[in-house]
């Protein structure tokens, strides 16, 4: 029987997966004009160091994927974004449904714990969790399922207790490795390995329907 549901904030509660790929490829195209989107897709849902190595790969140029990095970073893309804009509006009403049934609700996010924060608070809907958690919290955020047995232990239910809805290859997995029930909300975009998933979700608001079966 499910009496927590764990979200994920990337890919779920917000589209940003695509925003950021933006910005990344014209960062990529400074350094080399011929990048295609579609060699950066992999950075989507991969760990922080795979995805630079993605990006490292597309640019060709000879300079290591943490030189990359850091040249990257040198501009805050996170404050140029409307998480409004990119917010998908049908999560208010699941959350304020789920809390009426009683579900404990809970996020947990490989995004900093500031940026996690900004967004719910942007969203008004930072009310509806009992706890946040940011994957940069533990030495090994996922697909280590360190990040949701801790988010359990502190909603303070049994990881076979929880839905996590996620969408990528390593959220999956680390709710898998969890213990955890998976609700994997569709994205034919970026190639997402998604058959750890118990179910899969066309619409967030699908999770539901899912509560009702877990």
């Amino acid at each position: 029987m499910v009496k927590a549901v764990i979200f994920d904030m990337d890919g779920v509660i917000i589209d940003s997966e695509g925003t950021y790929l933006e910005f990344q490829l014209e960062f990529a195209r400074k350094k080399n004009p011929d990048v295609r989107i579609e060699q950066l897709y992999p950075m989507v849902g991969a760990t922080k160091k795979e995805a630079w190595e993605v990006l490292e790969r597309a640019v060709d140029n000879g300079q290591p994927w943490e030189e990359l990095r850091d040249e990257c970073r040198q501009r805050d893309i996170y404050s140029e974004v409307d998480y409004r804009e990119i917010y998908r509006p049908e999560v208010t009403e699941v959350l304020k449904t789920l809390k009426e049934k009683g579900y404990r609700l809970a996020l947990a996010s490989s995004t900093q714990l500031d940026l996690v924060e900004r967004v719910l608070r942007e969203n008004e809907i930072r009310e509806y969790f009992e706890v946040v958690v940011s994957g940069n919290q533990f030495k090994r955020s996922k697909p280590d399922p360190e990040i949701y047995q801790y988010t359990a232990a502190q909603l303070g239910v049994r990881t076979e207790e929880c839905l996590a809805v996620e969408d990528s290859t390593i959220g999956i997995t680390a709710a898998s490795r969890a213990g955890m029930k998976i609700a994997a909300v569709i994205d034919n975009r970026y190639n997402f390995d998604q058959s750890l998933a118990d179910y899969h979700i066309a619409r967030v608001k699908e999770v539901l329907e899912v509560v009702d079966e877990a």
